[in-house]
This record gives structure tokens, sequence and C-alpha cells, in this order.
């Protein structure tokens, strides 16, 4: 049984390795085609690339230079030109004798290099062809177009001649119409038209002779001209009325209100119009000239901006009236303030010395009105000065109401600054005179205190009342005291104030509440005294608030009566209340 089981594990075995070597076989077999088809189609790739090079080659040769010099040859007729003939037959000779035949024998050469499988020189043996290639190439089409272009010159520069001369016609045709417009330069322009028309008459005749060199250089000379002349047609006009009517005009204007405005009286040295003006005309007629010889280069920029600067003088000589005038109305208004605040700041200090002694001011506080008298006197020099060179012309209204602008910040500075340290002592002042109306307000509600406790017999006073009174006695007199103190402090005076209120205002409550207090608590026992002989309790009850009420106890007293009577009538309580605010 052992040996069975033997049997069939080697047979298992031998199957899986006959598989496995199957399997490398197939793989191998596979490997082989995969990497001979490659080596095929590599082996194509190259030969085609082989075609395609000598297509390239080919395409090369049959460019058709021989035709385009058999035509050149039919219009040979200076030196020149033949010269040039004989120069593009060597040269085609030497690419078609030296480069594609070069080009040929190497394309030849790839066919043994792939024969002799040395892949590796024939990858290098492609780069250098298509070197080669680019190169006559390039060779063979610049010599076509240099062909191609003298023998097309005809037909081209006679197409552009036509358009000169259509351009050129235009151009005389306006002049004529508008001839009255170019004044001094008609001659001139007259005389650039003909030369134009020369060189028209020099096309022709180098054209007969096919000496395209020359005609290049002509054709390039008219254009130039007829370029000229058509900025000349269409600016000389405008620089002429420009130049001879307007600014000239614009200078006249400017000389007139600039003489007027100096008869008013304004300052205008700094504008240097005579210079400016004489300048001007300088370069006016330095312009002139050159129109004259048709130069008309930067003319209109020059002219353009002559005018935008004599239109600007216009601008300056308004702003200068409407700066007088603004002068003139704000100067009136500053001129006001600066005067007020003069005389307020010499009040204060013409009273400083009284104010020190009344007041106990402190440094600081002196200290910003000597900065403010510092700052106002700067100011008051300052604007003098301004105004000193205003009148002697070394300055002008708009820079002047600049300047008062900045003054009248100044002032507004200076004025607040002002109001901040006058509301300092304006608060001290203040202080006193309400220190004096609460001190009368005070002695008072002490008084009316004093009629009050007086106005009910009260048995007994506590001693705690008679301090009370005492201390608020004492506040008040340091009051007296402080506000008979030269130079007052405010600030202690201000407590003091405080301190001789609030015991004044104990005082009073106190007063009011004791007087009140006794007087219900005797009502309350009256009263009581109906139910003495019928309640025990009642009697008992006010016996004991008689005796609280003459030891001084009224609240103990007012209290205890009301407790007893409490007992024979609940809302007695209620009732004496509502009847003693009511007779309140």
């Amino acid at each position: 049984m052992l040996e069975y089981i033997y049997n069939i594990v080697e047979v298992v075995s031998l199957r899986k390795t006959l598989i496995i070597v199957t399997s490398i076989i197939i793989t191998g077999i596979i490997i082989a085609i995969v990497l001979s088809i490659a080596k095929k189609k590599k082996k194509k790739a190259y030969r085609d690339q082989i075609v395609k090079l000598d297509k390239e080659k080919n395409i090369i040769d049959s460019t058709p230079v021989l035709s385009e010099l058999a035509k050149v040859e039919t219009i040979i007729k200076n030196d020149k030109m033949e010269e040039k003939y004989k120069l593009w037959q060597e040269t085609f000779d030497r690419i078609k004798t030296v480069q594609i035949s070069n080009i040929n024998d190497m394309i030849t050469e790839l066919d043994l290099l792939l024969d002799n499988k040395d892949y590796d020189a024939y990858e290098l043996k492609v780069a250098k062809i298509e070197l080669e290639l680019y190169k006559a190439k390039e060779a063979m089409e610049t010599l076509l177009a240099e062909i191609e272009e003298v023998n097309s010159s005809e037909e081209k520069y006679r197409s552009i001649i036509t358009k000169l001369k259509t351009k050129y016609r235009d151009l005389n045709s306006k002049f004529e119409i508008h001839q009255k417009e170019y004044e001094d330069v008609t001659e001139v322009i007259k005389l650039q038209f003909e030369n134009i028309e020369k060189r028209f008459q020099d096309f022709e005749v180098s054209m007969e002779k096919n000496d395209y060199n020359e005609v290049v250089h002509i054709v390039k000379a008219i254009d130039t001209m007829v370029d000229h002349m058509s900025i000349v047609i269409n600016e000389v006009p405008d620089l002429i009325l420009l130049a001879k009517k307007l600014i000239p005009k614009r200078i006249e204007q400017i000389s007139e209100t600039y003489e007027e405005m100096k008869e008013q009286d304004y300052p205008l040295d700094h504008l240097k119009i005579p210079y400016n003006l004489e300048e001007s005309l300088k370069n006016v007629n330095k312009i002139i000239d050159r129109i004259k010889v048709l130069n008309l280069e930067d003319c209109m920029f020059e002219l353009k901006t002559m005018l935008e600067y004599l239109d600007s003088l216009f601008k300056e000589f308004d702003r200068e009236k409407q700066s007088r005038k603004m002068y003139d109305e704000e100067s009136l208004s500053f001129n006001k303030k600066l005067k007020g605040i003069n005389g307020i700041v010499d009040d204060i200090y013409s009273q400083i010395d009284d104010i020190k002694n009344m007041y106990d001011l402190k440094d600081k506080d002196i200290k910003v009105i000597d900065v403010i008298k510092e700052k106002l006197n700067d100011l008051n020099k300052t604007y003098k000065k301004s105004v000193k060179s205003l009148e002697k012309h070394k300055t002008w209204y708009s820079s002047a109401l600049k300047d008062l602008k900045t003054y009248s910040y100044n002032l507004k500075e200076i004025e607040e600054q002002l109001d901040e340290s006058l509301k300092t002592l304006g608060n001290m002042y203040e202080d006193e005179v309400r220190a004096r109306e609460q001190l009368d307000e005070i002695q008072t509600m002490l008084n009316e205190s004093k009629v009050n406790i007086r106005s009910y017999k009260l048995p007994i006073i506590s001693n705690n009342y008679f301090v009370e009174l005492a201390e608020a006695n004492d506040a008040i007199l340091e009051i007296i005291k402080e506000l008979e103190k030269k130079p007052i402090s405010i600030k202690v005076l201000n407590t003091r104030v405080d301190t001789a209120r609030d015991l004044v205002l104990k005082v009073y409550n106190t007063t009011n509440e004791m007087v009140e207090t006794a007087r219900l608590a005797e009502i309350a026992i009256v009263y009581g005294n109906r139910f003495r002989s019928e309640v025990e309790n009642v009697d008992r009850g006010l016996n004991r608030a008689e005796m609280l009420f003459y030891k001084g106890n009224y609240k103990g007293a007012l209290e205890v009566s009301l407790n007893a009577i409490d007992l024979v009538e609940p809302d007695f309580k209620k009732d004496l209340l509502k009847a003693y605010n009511s007779s309140d």
C-alpha cells in the first residue's frame, strides 16, 4: 500500500515538472517571436527614414532656380545685372554639384550601415544628413528669393509707384485748392512738388535700364518725400494759423490784461509775464523760420505747448482775481477775530495778579496762558509780515490767501486753548459764587431746623443731636473761613461746602424726624387715654409709652402706644398716619 502511494506521488511530481518545462519553452518562443517582430519593425522604420531623407533631398534639388534664371537672362541690360546673373549661376552650380551630391553620397552610406547593423553610426549619420539638408534648403531658398525679387521687381515697383503717384496727385490737388492758407511757404512747397516729380522721372529711366538696385533707392526716396509732403500739406495751414494769428493774438490779450491788473495793484511779478511773452515771440519766430524750410519736426507740439502755457496765464489771472476777493473778505473776518482775542488775552494779563490773589491757581494754569500769549504774539508778527509782503508785491494774492487760511487755522487753535483756560478761571469764579449761594441755603436749612426743634417743646433732646448740630455749625464756619482766605482754594472750598451740606442735611432730617415722631407719639397717648379705664393692658402700655416719651425715646413711645391702642382699635395706626399726612 505504501509503495502504491509513493508511485502516485512520483507521477504527480513528474507531471508538474513537465508543465513547468513546457511553460518555459513556450515563453521563450513568444519572446523570440516578439523580438523578431520588433527587429523587423525597427529595420523598416530605418528604411522609411532613408526614403524620407532622399525625398527631402529631391525636393531641394527640384527647386525652380533654373527657370527663374532664364527669366533674368531676358532682362539683362547693364553690367550690374549681368554680374548678378553670373553670381547666381555659380551659386546654383555649387549647391547642385557640392551640397546635393554630398547629401546623396551620405544617404547611400546609410544603406551599408543598416546592412552591417551598425545602428549607432547610422543614427549619427542621419543627424549629419539632416543638418546638411537644412543648409542646402536655406541656400537654395535664399537664392530663389533673390532671383524672384528681380523678376518681380518691375511689377512690384510699378504697383508701389502707382500708389505713390495717386497720393502725390491728391496732395497736389489739396495744395492747389487751399494755396492761400500756406502764405509764405507756398513757393517752397511748389519746389518740393517739382523735386518729387523729378524723382518719378528718375524711376522711369532706371526701370527702362532694368537697374533695380537704383530703383529700390528711388522708390524709398519718393516714399519718404511723399510722406513728408503729406505732413506738410496737412499741418502747415494749422501751424501758420497758430504761429501767425492765434498765439500773437493771445500774447496781445495777455499783455493788455497784465497791464490792467498792474494798474489795479495786483502783484504779478511771480508770473514773469514780460520776459515769458518776449521769449514766446522769439520761439514763434524760430518756428516760422523752420516752417518756411519745411522742417516741421516737433513744430506742432511746441506751438500747442506754447498756446497751453498762454491759456494757463489767463487761468492764473482769474485765480489772482478770485484770490484777492476771497482774501479781502477773509482778512476782515480774521482781523476782527484776531483783534478780539488780542483784547481778551491783554485783559487777562492785566488782571492776572488779581486773579492769582483771588484764586489758588496752579503753575500749569498760568503757564497755559503764557503759552497762548506767546503763540498769539508769533501769529501777530507773522501776519503783519505777510501783509507788508503783499503790500510791497513780494508775494501774490493766491499765496497770501493760502497763508491766511493757515493763520486762521492757527488762530482757531489758540482760541480753543484760550476757551479752555477761560473755562478753568470761569469755573473757579462759578464755584465761588455757587459756594456762597449754597452757604446761604445751608444756613437757612440749619436755622429752620433750630426753629423747628424750638417750636415743639420736647421734654428731652439727646446729646447726639447736639453733637450733630455742633458739627454742622463748625462745618459752616469752615466755609466762611475758606471764602475769607486770599487766594481761595476752590478744591478745598468745594470740599468744605460738600461736608457742611451733608452735616446740615443730616441735622435737618434728624430734627424733622424727631419732632414728627414726638408729635405722633403724643397724639397717640392722648387718644389712648379714653381706653385706660376700660382695658388694663391699654393703661399699662400707655404708662410705658409716657415713660419712654419723657426719657426722649419718642420712637419707642410711638411704637408702644400704637401697639396698646391696637388692642381695642386695630385701624388706629393707619388712620393716624393718614390724618397726619393730610394735615401736611
